[in-house]
């Protein structure tokens, strides 16, 4: 175990390494627009190549999470890294439609599969204590951050040289991840076990851990549905008031709102070491599903109006995320946390693979260009508070 001020250098360590991988997480998303008009992709289409990302995660993340346990996570991040750059790199020269999309989106989630969560499991291998549910909140919170940055990045990029240069910047990221997790990550194997790769009976007889994960699913339906459709809709709402003093880029405001996931992540989860995990996340939750009613509708008043509920918004969507995740480590049996976590992903992510392709489908039915139709898919977003409020209740948490 690390502690100390050592401790924490290795945990910041891990959450920059995290943020340089996720360089390539909103690259689609945040070029909806203009794939749209280049390729002339309808709206479902759209939310399928967004998804598609998810599913290529929920494929490979149990492998490459449960391997955590038989090998040193470094190895499994470098080679995911290895993947995500080159993959990144593949989509700038050579995606030219629907299905080249679908297939480098789906070799970069799965790139973003042995990276993510695994990276949390060295963390917790190598800190424990008080602060271990602390220092999971610092990584997961740094998602936002690498989420963030993928807005920017992606917006700048393209403004400055073409939608190929995002993906080749998010190409760049992962390098430079690689760098970092080769020289912080030690190569010494976790003790041997024994247990089949995938044997999940573990997770599934804990009634506790089983809460967290299905929690976590309905998290990730609604954070990455918005997250996907957020900069459209932004667009949608300047374009319906082009008098606007306010007139924000959308793309900031996406990587604003993200930002600000990761100081409520933090807090989300002090909240719950005070209160209990299971209260502090309803609480949450429920918040997020009467915001969600409202959000779409307040596309006919104003884009400032806009802005500042997509602001409170994305607050309120990162706050419960810590707080599930620690949740779902500290419920893990001995010996089980690497498959727990990769049941943690594996079914919470088809949350995100589903989440923003529903919202898709639903635009397509209701029409793009109208408030009635954001405000359908907005509330479709919000069927995923609605699920984590019943898988805490499911699985009794209230520690």
């Amino acid at each position: 175990m690390i502690s100390g001020t050592r401790g924490l250098g290795f945990v910041l360590a891990l959450c920059a390494a995290e943020i340089f991988g996720l360089f390539g997480f909103a690259t689609f998303q945040t070029l909806i627009p203009t794939f749209q008009t280049e390729w002339a992709l309808s709206n479902s289409q759209s939310g399928w190549i967004a998804g598609v990302y998810f599913a290529g995660y929920v494929a490979a993340v149990p492998v490459l999470t449960s391997l955590t346990d038989r090998i040193a996570p470094r190895h499994v991040l470098v080679c995911s890294l290895v993947l995500s750059a080159l993959s990144a790199l593949a989509f700038a020269y050579w995606a030219e439609g629907f299905l080249s999309a679908m297939a480098f989106r789906l070799l970069q989630g799965i790139g973003l599969a042995g990276t993510y969560m695994p990276g949390l499991k060295a963390l917790t291998d190598a800190v424990g204590g008080d602060k271990q549910s602390r220092y999971v909140s610092f990584y997961t919170a740094s998602f936002g951050i690498g989420v963030a940055a993928s807005y920017l990045l992606t917006g700048f990029a393209e403004s400055l040289a073409g939608w190929e240069a995002a993906f080749i910047a998010s190409a760049i990221g992962a390098a430079i991840g690689i760098v970092v997790v080769f020289f912080v990550l030690p190569s010494d194997a976790p003790p041997a076990i024994d247990r089949h790769l995938l044997d999940v009976r573990p997770v599934l007889r804990n009634r506790s851990s089983m809460g967290y994960i299905l929690a976590y699913c309905g998290h990730n339906w609604e954070l990455f549905a918005f997250r996907s459709w957020v900069v459209a809709f932004l667009v949608f709402a300047m374009v319906r008031h082009p008098g606007s003093a306010f007139a924000v880029e959308p793309t900031v405001v996406a990587a604003a709102l993200t930002l600000l996931g990761m100081p409520s992540s933090i807090f989300g989860n002090e909240l719950a070491m005070k209160i209990g995990r299971g209260r502090a996340i309803t609480m949450i939750a429920a918040l997020s599903v009467g915001l969600s009613l409202v959000i779409g509708i307040a596309a006919g008043t104003s884009y400032a109006l806009v802005v500042a509920l997509c602001l409170f918004y994305g607050l309120l969507l990162a706050g419960d995320s810590g707080a599930i995740t620690a949740g779902a480590v500290a419920s893990a049996g001995a010996g089980a946390r690497g498959i727990t976590l990769a049941m943690h992903s594996f079914i919470g992510f088809m949350g995100g693979i589903f989440g923003p392709a529903v919202a898709g489908i639903v635009l397509d039915a209701a029409g793009t260009d109208s408030v009635f139709g954001w405000a359908l898919a907005l509330a479709s977003m919000g069927l995923g508070s609605v699920a984590v409020i019943l898988a805490i209740r499911l699985g009794r948490v209230r520690d």
